[in-house]
Order: structure tokens, then sequence, then C-alpha cells
């Protein structure tokens, strides 16, 4: 942990929720009251929050949360933050607080064992048989994974009803799922036990609880999170930590995400500081979107 002055929490709970909307406000007023801004998403069934704010007013946040039986027990994944991981405060009423677009898929009432980090790396560390499937999308795995992950292929994770073909030569084996802080897990699992995969673990907490406990051992790479930092890692400057991650352009090792900078693209990618535009050092994805680019701010130049 560095000594940041600021904190990010990652957070989320199952739970049923009468009256979301009612939530809704209440978080507002909370997180503002406190200075926080991140995003915050509450449906009926439950809430899911990346929060960042000074460490003494994210701790007040989870004492307040600690208050409500709702919402108690949750356990709140913490980061060191820099003040800029988000722009501001959005708390938002959805169907869902991780789209899936899989009827009756409530981790309220179905979901996969959980597995701890301590757990999962003594089953590393005993070469037990079993089967690690990331459920993050593809952009998020490029930058850092479990070894001999079996990656889900995913675009969305709406693409979830797909992946039961793809892992059909697993039935009857043991299954961990993974994703960054547990949340997509408790649908994907629960999925894939409605789907007859009967061995179904959840990594409890997800990926970065178990990079904090056990930094560069089994998991390579960083991890992808959605703020403004993009990444996160642990004891980067330990020897085992491996660079997993490669530019698109030139295929180099390399871990830093841009978006290409054409405003109609934005497409999310890992590039090495040597293909970035010499002109302006400005991201693009492709030529073509280079020069969409440079013809408008052109046209903006004699408008």
């Amino acid at each position: 942990m560095s000594d940041s002055q600021f904190q990010v929490l990652l957070y989320y709970k199952y739970v049923s929720i009468d009256n979301p909307e009612a939530v809704m406000s209440e978080q507002r007023l909370l997180c503002s009251a406190l200075n926080l801004a991140g995003r915050i998403i509450v449906s009926k069934e439950g809430i899911n929050g990346t929060i960042e704010g000074t460490i003494d007013n994210t701790e007040r946040y989870i004492a307040y949360m600690e208050k409500n039986e709702m919402f108690a027990g949750i356990h709140y994944k913490k980061s060191p933050g820099d003040g800029n991981a988000f722009p501001k405060l959005s708390v938002k009423v959805r169907d869902e607080i991780v789209t899936s677009d899989v009827p009756n898929l409530n981790p309220n009432k179905v979901t996969g064992k959980y597995i701890t980090a301590d757990e999962l790396h003594q089953w590393f560390t005993d070469k037990k048989e079993f089967y690690i499937v990331d459920m993050r999308n593809e952009y998020e795995y490029i930058s850092g994974f479990f070894e001999g992950t079996i990656f889900s292929g995913f675009q969305n994770f709406k693409d979830l009803p797909g992946i039961v073909e793809k892992l059909n030569h697993l039935r009857g084996k043991t299954i961990v799922t993974v994703c960054t802080g547990g949340v997509r897990c408790e649908k994907a699992s629960g999925f894939l036990v409605q789907s007859g995969f009967n061995d179904t673990y959840q990594l409890l907490d997800g990926i970065q609880t178990y990079m904090e406990k056990y930094p560069n051992t089994h998991f390579k790479g960083k991890l992808y999170v959605f703020d403004n930092r993009l990444t996160i890692g642990f004891n980067t400057d330990d020897p085992n930590h491996e660079i997993v991650g490669t530019c698109m352009h030139c295929g180099t090792k390399a871990d830093t995400y841009v978006n290409c900078m054409n405003h109609a693209c934005h497409l999310h990618f890992i590039s090495c500081k040597n293909c970035l535009d010499p002109e302006t050092g400005l991201a693009f994805c492709s030529d073509t979107c280079k020069e969409i680019r440079r013809a408008k701010d052109a046209f903006a130049s004699v408008a």
C-alpha cells in the first residue's frame, strides 16, 4: 500500500432491495457529503460500486454502510488512489447491477461455491486439477491473467450465454470462475450451475484480493480497473513481476492502455510509447482513425 491520502473502494452485494430509487437518492447524498466520486449502480438485486475519496472519508462511508442491515458485511476491496480516478459521481438505478441479459439469473438464489484467495493459492501449490475460467472482457484480460487460464472470449459480459458450448469439455471437472472484484462471477458461476456444471466455484472477492495477498504469484501482469488509473499492480518492482500485455501495433511488451483519439472510435487498447503518433503524441488504433482525427482538427481550425 502506498502513502497516498486517497483510497479507492471496489464493492458489491447481491441483496433484495425493495426501493432502489430511495437507495439511489441516499447514496447520492452520502457520497456528496463525503466528497466521493465514482460509479454506483443500484437495482432490486443489489448494489455495485467503485468510489474514491480521502482515506478518512471512504472509511466514513464504510462505517455508514455497516449501520444499514441491508448492506452490512460487505467486503470492500481497497487500493491507493490519486484523487483523479473518477471525474464525477454517478449513481444510477438499473435492472441489473452487472448486465448479463440472462433471464431469471439471480445470485441471491443460485450461484457457484466460494473459494478464497488462500484456498486457490493452496490449490495451485498442491497442483490440484482445476480449470480457471476468466469471465472478464478481452480488453481486460490482455493486461493480466492467471496462469493456465481458459479465457471466456467475451467482448461483453452479455456474451455469457455463449460460454456453455466453449466449456462443454469441462463438464464433471472443477471450474473456478474469476473476475475483477467478484460481482460478475456471482452471475457467471450461477449460470454455469444452472447449465449443468455441478462443480463450479467463484473466486471470493475477485482477482484484486488474490493479487494483493499473493502478488506476482500465479497471476501474471496487471489488473485492468474501471477508472482513470486503468491498471493496478502490487509489488510491480519485484523481479517476479511479468508484463504480459503487448502493444497492439508492434507487439512489444507493454501494459499501458490508451484510447484511440478518433472521437468516433475510442477503442481502448495497449500501446507502447514508440507507437504513439510522433507528431502529436496521441494514440490511434489505425491510420484510418488518425486521418479522420486530422481532418476533423483541420476543419475545426478554419470553422
